[in-house]
């Protein structure tokens, strides 16, 4: 495994600062690896239990009725446990939840920054979300949720990750051909 301590660091740094943590990146480039295992593999560590950490990841096929912003809201809601102790919300993804009518205001939408910021308001619930299309990679991506969100831009490996992960390993790093 490589261990990405930048962008873990980052995470750690921002833990629990009451905004959403939104993590943004080109396609493949490690943003649900360094969340669903680092991250969550660090927590762990220090003592957070796993029914502590609610973790959709919707870019899977079988998680499309999520894509349903109140379907979204509701599953998540539900395994929120109120025990005094932080639960770790991780929505993978997010840019799949599609906007639909609002059942309460005729002609009204909701979407994800709705969904995220309800649940912001539940008290020990920190949030994590990521996401890759044009609209989660630009600057504005903060301003939908109102100065609640803290971005962490993670990029591709970088050579000194890539070789610190394959030196002395056989992969002929370093010679020449």
């Amino acid at each position: 495994m490589i261990r990405r301590d930048l962008y873990l660091n980052k995470l750690i740094r921002k833990k629990e600062n009451g905004l959403v943590k939104v993590i943004t990146g080109l396609r493949r480039c490690g943003k649900s690896f360094l969340l669903f295992d680092i991250y969550a593999g660090f927590l762990r560590e220090n003592g957070v239990d796993d029914d502590h950490m609610i973790r959709i990841s919707l870019d899977d096929f079988n998680n499309r009725r999520y894509w349903n912003p109140n379907e979204l809201n509701d599953y998540i809601s539900g395994k929120i446990i109120n025990d005094g102790k932080t639960n770790y919300v991780f929505i993978d993804e997010i840019q799949f939840v599609k906007e639909v009518d609002n059942p309460y205001l005729k002609g009204g939408k909701v979407g994800f920054v709705d969904v995220v910021l309800g649940l912001m308001k539940i008290k020990h619930a920190d949030i994590y979300v990521t996401g890759s299309n044009s609209e989660m990679l630009s600057k504005n991506i903060l301003t939908k949720f109102r100065g609640r969100g803290d971005q962490i831009h993670i990029c591709p490996l970088s050579y000194k990750e890539f070789y610190d992960a394959y030196a002395g390993k056989k992969a002929g790093l370093g010679r020449s051909i």
